[in-house]
């Protein structure tokens, strides 16, 4: 049985990044470009982040228990 190779990736649009934070949930969406646009493809990784790609770019991240992992429970 063979692991599949990393895919290489790159970021949609590093000029334009905006962030948004849900804090009710607890999640924070970085998008890359102006518009949140359907991507192609999503995978959850083992750490609960959600990348989301559109031809071959990655344009958004939705990262959940980010204060959990950015180290600010308190």
């Amino acid at each position: 049985m063979s692991e599949e190779s990393p895919k290489e990736l790159r970021i949609g649009d590093l000029n334009h990044i905006w962030l948004e934070y849900d804090q009710q949930n607890d999640i924070l969406y970085i998008n890359f470009g102006y518009d949140v646009e359907d991507a192609d493809e999503s995978f959850l990784t083992e750490n609960d982040i959600v990348v989301r790609i559109k031809e071959g770019k990655v344009v958004s991240l939705t990262i959940f228990d980010f204060s959990k992992k950015a180290g600010l429970e308190g």
